[in-house]
């Protein structure tokens, strides 16, 4: 199950949300702003410190690199070359 990252991991890692794990530390915000032992919903709760390995710095790196991608590509449905050819 996956969680939304806090804002500064968020700016660090440049991931919006990351699977839920044993030693990860989340924060849980109810609408009274009491707390309580009971079953957690993902949605609800926000990642504040990551516990990273190998595999866990690797799904970043991918993901990190997939949204640098995208985000250099905004905007630009079709590149130049597409449009040249369709011209032609």
């Amino acid at each position: 199950m996956s969680a939304p990252l806090s804002t500064d991991l968020r700016q660090k890692y440049n991931v919006r949300s990351m699977p839920v794990r044993k030693d990860d530390e989340v924060q849980i915000e109810k609408v009274n702003g009491s707390t309580v032992n009971v079953g957690i919903n993902p949605s609800k709760v926000v990642i504040t410190k990551l516990r990273l390995d190998k595999d866990r710095k690797s799904l970043l790196d991918r993901k990190a690199k997939g949204r640098a991608a995208a985000d250099k590509d905004k905007g630009t449905k079709f590149t130049a070359e597409d449009i040249m050819q369709s011209v032609d």
